[in-house]
């Protein structure tokens, strides 16, 4: 009877603590949410030319400039709802009809094609009046689509080990057309593959990393939050053995020999750590209007595998509308909200913040510059749009 009496006194000691604490939640949650549904975003569609001269290292320049992480002063970020911009790069396929599109605020629209026409010339850039994700109707009354959504996240714990890049693939040395290794290809042949009954949306959301990141201590056991940097050279460490202690002489020299895919591993960790990192979510969604097709979705994970190796890390596809387990959801009501609730997030290009509040991996501008840069003249899927002649210079008057 003590203890109840004690715990009942204690509770009404920590209880107005426990509602500020609360209050402060839903209000940040109210003032961003505001914030975000007030904030005016665009649709802009990219159309490239016949012939891509440049790596995808120009790509990686443009996305330089997408490293906006000013949320402003306090009276922003807590009166106003402030919040870090982000940015989506799309790759859709309508009926096997490729599109490259970016949805951007459209406070960000001149910087963002200034940008673009200095890295490609060439390229066509146009306002999209309505969103492609309109056609999909599913969810309303009648609708006769389906969808089937995932989400990519890196296979290995530790997201200092980067993805295989266009360096690896030697794209960086611009070679003759003939010798270039295109990484975007399997997935552009796969896009232009889809039927016409049929939709692929492709979807990478980055906003600036930030300054620190979680990294699992296996000394402590534990969790922390480090800086990129950190994080990367810890990885650098392991991978160099420079932690191994060894009172013999012979193991710790055997123990510090590197195999050749260490080498290069350590190489890659070494490069990505100069880049600038993102806060990065990745999600696809697979639609059709006469049933979902198995093969569809097989393939659209598949197209990610080239950006794996064994020494390197790695995508890995999460079902998002589905259950494991046939307990878990016997009649099918849980998966139907799944499927609405990430289709909206998908359409709404929710990730970070709520109402998605994802966690996001952690990718470089180069690792970024390999899924996602327009593809030259060696992709030569027939269905990938390009413009038929090259664009002289971009427009005089393109406000700065």
């Amino acid at each position: 009877m003590q203890v109840v009496f004690w715990a009942l006194t204690y509770f009404v000691y920590f209880l107005p603590f426990a509602l500020a604490y609360l209050t402060w939640v839903f209000y940040l949650y109210y003032i961003r949410e505001k914030y975000i549904n007030d904030e005016p975003r665009i649709l802009l569609e990219i159309k490239i030319p016949k012939e891509v001269t440049k790596s995808p290292k120009a790509m990686e320049l443009f996305y330089e400039v997408m490293e906006q992480g000013y949320e402003g002063e306090l009276i922003d970020r807590y009166i106003k709802g402030s919040i870090r911009g982000w940015f989506s790069m799309e790759l859709v396929s309508i009926g096997g009809q490729i599109h490259f599109y970016f949805n951007i605020p459209k406070f960000f629209q001149n910087v963002i094609e200034a940008r673009l026409y200095s890295q490609y010339p060439e390229v066509e850039i146009s306002l999209v009046e309505q969103d492609y994700t309109k056609e999909v109707t599913f969810g309303q009354p009648g609708s006769p689509w389906d969808v089937k959504i995932w989400e990519y996240v890196l296979d290995e714990k530790d997201e200092a080990l980067p993805i295989k890049t266009y360096i690896d693939y030697e794209m960086d040395r611009d070679p003759k057309e003939e010798f270039k290794i295109e990484p975007m290809t399997p997935m552009l042949e796969f896009l232009a593959s889809v039927k016409p009954f049929e939709r692929v949306w492709i979807q990478i959301m980055i906003m600036a990393a930030k300054k620190r990141v979680p990294m699992y201590n296996d000394k402590d056991k534990k969790t922390e939050m480090v800086t990129w940097n950190k994080k990367g050279k810890e990885l650098v460490e392991k991978l160099s053995r420079r932690d191994t202690k060894e009172s013999d002489l012979a193991k710790a020299w055997t123990k510090n020999v590197s195999t050749d895919a260490e080498r290069d591993a350590l190489k890659s960790v070494q490069r990505n750590l100069n880049k600038i990192p993102f806060d990065v979510g990745i999600r696809a969604v697979y639609a059709s209007s006469q049933g979902l097709k198995p093969a569809t979705g097989v393939g659209l994970n598949s197209s990610f595998k080239q950006y794996g190796s064994n020494n390197l890390n790695r995508f890995k596809a999460k079902i998002q509308t589905s259950y494991d387990n046939p307990w878990q959801d016997p009649w099918g009501w849980r998966a139907k909200r799944l499927q609405l609730r990430h289709f909206q997030y998908y359409c709404n290009r929710s990730y970070f913040y709520p109402p998605a509040s994802k966690k996001p991996i952690g990718l470089s501008t180069e690792e970024l510059a390999t899924i996602y840069h327009f593809p030259s003249s060696t992709a030569s899927t027939p269905t990938l749009g390009r413009i038929p002649s090259k664009r002289g210079e971009p427009p005089e008057n393109l406000p700065i």
